[in-house]
């Protein structure tokens, strides 16, 4: 069995998922988990079993998130103008049926 340090679970890879840290090979970022149990009150084993991870890969994220709370929170801000900005700017391609 190969035992996993905490500074192995988390990986940051230029170009994969945007150069956020996420857990080591998954596409899955920290930001993700941290949105899902922050905002969404999931619980870390209601996380592990739809994504098939560890215990250990979600609390690794978690761990982290709080490590780099502001940090992250601040890119969860910039994605949620940016998503805010193209709906207020972009108009919808599909027209609302007359009612």
């Amino acid at each position: 069995m190969i035992t996993k340090t905490l500074d192995q679970l988390i990986e940051i890879t230029p170009g994969v998922a945007g150069g956020k840290p996420r857990i080591a090979g998954h596409r899955i970022t920290v930001q993700n988990i941290a949105i899902w149990h922050e905002r969404l009150g999931r619980s870390a084993d209601e996380i592990a079993v739809e994504y098939d991870l560890s215990l250990t890969e979600i609390y690794a994220a978690l761990a982290y998130y709080f490590s780099h709370r502001e940090e992250i929170d601040r890119t969860i801000a910039e994605s949620e103008s940016f998503v805010e900005e193209m709906k207020r700017t972009t108009p919808s391609k599909i027209k609302k049926s007359p009612s």
